[in-house]
């Protein structure tokens, strides 16, 4: 049998976990449930069936996120393939099957979002063992989890009489209640998972046959690609002419060779904070209680946040901080958080895309204070790690080392800081910080100016490929 070969679709960012989940770190990359983010949650999941190392599928604005935190697992993807634009799951997995082939192998490939929780491990291992015997024969194996609710937010799966692997008779859109209800009691029915198991060159043969245009995109888009670190960066151009399209659509919901496993292994895509919460461990009320919480008289409850929460004489009620925002609402109403992160993007807030806390390849800054023309950032580099060398137009950086040793590069001078120690960069001056020591380096920016964006920053080297802008 060919190897089983992981593919990791780590492309999304979405924000229905808002104020948790952004645009710029989405939830595959949270510890949402136990210490591990969902990203190394899915990897460890399979890591003890996988054949080879996983390719990785991500968006190019989250690469040093994903990198890095597969590397904390002591994975090293066989490639970790990076879209410059989303165009949904068909091209995704054509590019991660055009890969498997280069290298040799007609790989079976597990298709699995980032995103998922899978309780019982257990279950999940022997529907694999069960599904590849049927991928190795040529069939396309989605996994159809065994419902256990009329659930009106998942697409269903018509799967033919039998045991084990089944045939696909239909794939079904989104029901309404009733219709939902219906299936559920037919036995008959099973939610789609958005995981899948088949040859690499079986996919492509049948993508070739029914969106011939997403494949001639995606071999464009690779055969331009450009490698550079441990990254494959498709060629921007040639991958947005693919068309945008799920591989439901595309290939599954057309395809002769559909087959269905049913699995219950206590699945959930965590979709809402009430499936977070579904899936959380609780107190003997019902709550679901993550980081500094005091409850009083709270019943089916959800809390996270770092500060303290104190929450008196609640029911049903999700209640979320971070450093920017909070938000509470009703577990029957936490769908509607997308209009509050719509309203918010219409009135130009950034509390949208990214957290107060951004992260770069080289550590992070958190901007802790701000006025009219001055900004405060803490800011952590890790040990060996380099900023680019760069200048601002329009403002001025004090630099407090608070502890760890800065290297600083200002103008000709190369100075080195310890903690206490402070230097001063003047508008226009080219300079550079790195962390030569074996600890992280922690530091206090204080910049001052007439413009304080990001966007005033004018590179001249750096080794992450963002030089020139």
């Amino acid at each position: 049998m060919n190897p089983i070969v992981p593919v990791i679709l780590s492309g999304g960012s979405g924000t229905r976990l808002w104020p948790l989940s952004r645009e710029a770190y989405p939830k595959q990359f949270l510890p949402l449930v136990g210490n591990d983010t969902m990203l190394q949650a899915t990897w460890k999941r399979v890591a003890s069936i996988a054949g080879a190392a996983p390719i990785v599928v991500a968006n190019q604005e989250h690469r040093f996120m994903a990198a890095e935190q597969l590397r904390e697992c002591k994975v090293l993807p066989q490639a970790l393939i990076l879209e410059p634009v989303g165009r949904n799951t068909a091209p995704a997995i054509a590019i991660a099957a055009l890969q498997a082939l280069s290298a040799g192998d007609d790989a079976l490939l597990l298709v699995l979002p980032s995103d998922h929780v899978v309780r019982n491990e257990a279950a999940f291992h022997a529907a694999v063992k069960q599904a590849a015997v049927a991928a190795e024969s040529g069939k396309l194996v989605t996994f159809g989890i065994v419902p256990t609710a009329p659930e009106t937010g998942y697409g269903y799966i018509k799967a033919a009489t039998g045991e084990g692997v089944r045939a696909v008779d239909r794939f079904v859109e989104k029901p309404d209640l009733a219709t939902a209800e219906q299936y559920v009691a037919s036995g008959e029915y099973f939610w789609n998972s958005g995981m899948f198991l088949f040859k690499a060159s079986r996919y492509l043969k049948e993508l070739e046959t029914l969106q011939p245009a997403i494949l001639a995109a995606c071999r464009n888009a690779l055969d331009k690609a450009a490698r550079d670190n441990d990254f494959i960066r498709l060629d921007a151009e040639a991958f947005a002419a693919s068309p945008n399209d799920s591989i439901d659509y595309a290939v599954m919901e057309k395809t002769a060779d559909a087959a269905v496993v049913p699995l219950d292994a206590e699945w959930n895509d965590v979709g809402s904070w009430s499936a977070l919460w579904e899936v959380s461990d609780k107190d003997a009320d019902g709550n679901a209680c993550h980081g500094d919480v005091i409850a009083l008289d709270c019943k089916d409850s959800y809390a996270y946040g770092n500060r303290l929460i104190a929450m008196v004489g609640l029911q049903d009620v999700v209640v979320v901080e971070t450093d920017d925002a909070v938000f509470v609402g009703h577990k029957d109403r936490v769908q509607d958080v997308k209009e509050i992160v719509g309203r918010i993007k219409r009135e130009g807030r950034s509390e949208a895309a990214a957290h107060r806390k951004v992260y770069r390849p080289w550590g992070a800054y958190d901007s802790i204070d701000n006025g009219d023309r001055f900004q405060v950032k803490r800011i952590t580099v890790k040990p060996g790690a380099t900023l680019s060398l760069q200048m601002h137009h329009h403002r001025a950086e004090h630099w407090i080392v608070v502890s760890g040793t800065a290297e600083v590069t200002r103008g000709d001078e190369v100075i080195l800081l310890s903690e206490n120690q402070s230097t001063y960069i003047p508008l226009g001056v080219t300079h550079r910080l790195k962390n030569p020591g074996k600890l992280p380096l922690e530091l206090i920016e204080v910049q001052s100016g007439s413009y304080l964006g990001e966007d005033d920053i004018v590179r001249f080297e750096d080794q992450y490929g963002r030089a020139g802008g």
